[in-house]
């Protein structure tokens, strides 16, 4: 079936008052290719004047605390960034996963938290070289989609982004071979979870993408749209990934 594509920037912890003058272009071209759906994960501090500045684009934090208030010091919860404006998060990205111990329970808890507030979810998964390189990347990817697949799961609310770890910021792809099959697995695992919902729920591939190869990889089978790193701070590159999504609408 047809899915409406979703192209999303995160810009990790990049970004001041002044880079938001990037987000005027972004926003303009979310309205002028009104079949394609974006949005902008920035850092908390920008969440309010993003909002602010372009509140009609989807402004999203780019992660939450699983817990909604308590004695977390230096966490920000889902309710906080949605009073802030934000309308999404993204969750289990490689780099909390990796980088801050999160696991699976961990991300589970942080989407059901998103689902309490009424926030989309952005569920990322992924495998690193190693795992990829023993024959494990699909059961690898599969195993943490089951096991951080939220209660209450559903399309209307929650995006997979498959992000193959070893691909993040490299400027290495998958080929579309490999990214076939693994977002051909992600649902086939979907279905067995959600049943006949699964079909309506996007699959994102995240990993270096570009202006440049924008159209292969988002042309792909079970590619719904992109979680896009460094080529999303800046319009100039994030601007024509968007073109290149609404082209194969």
């Amino acid at each position: 079936m047809a899915r409406r594509k979703l192209v999303a920037g995160n810009w990790k912890m990049n970004g001041d008052l002044a880079a938001l003058a990037e987000i005027d272009a972004i926003a303009a071209a979310a309205v002028a290719n009104p079949a394609v759906d974006v949005g902008i994960g920035v850092p908390a501090t920008l969440i309010g004047p993003a909002h602010a500045r372009a509140p009609r684009l989807a402004i999203g934090a780019e992660d939450v605390h699983a817990v909604d208030h308590g004695a977390f010091t230096g966490s920000i919860s889902a309710p906080m960034v949605r009073e802030a404006g934000a309308s999404f998060a993204i969750v289990g990205h490689s780099e909390r996963r990796a980088g801050c111990g999160e696991t699976d329970a961990d991300v589970k808890a942080k989407a059901e938290a998103l689902l309490r507030h009424g926030l989309a979810a952005i569920l990322c998964v992924g495998e690193t070289s190693d795992q990829r390189n023993a024959g494990k990347a699909v059961a690898t990817v599969t195993g943490q989609v089951r096991a951080s697949m939220p209660w209450g799961a559903a399309s209307g609310w929650l995006s997979v982004a498959y992000e193959p770890i070893w691909a993040i910021g490299s400027g290495h792809t998958p080929t579309l071979e490999q990214i076939s099959a693994m977002h051909g697995a992600i649902r086939a695992m979907l279905t067995e979870l959600l049943g006949a919902d699964a079909a309506s729920m996007r699959v994102l591939y995240g990993g270096s993408v570009t202006a440049e190869n924008a159209t292969e990889l988002l042309g792909g089978p079970d590619v719904d749209g992109a979680l896009v790193g460094g080529a999303s701070l800046t319009a100039a590159k994030f601007v024509p990934i968007i073109e290149a999504a609404a082209a194969l609408t």
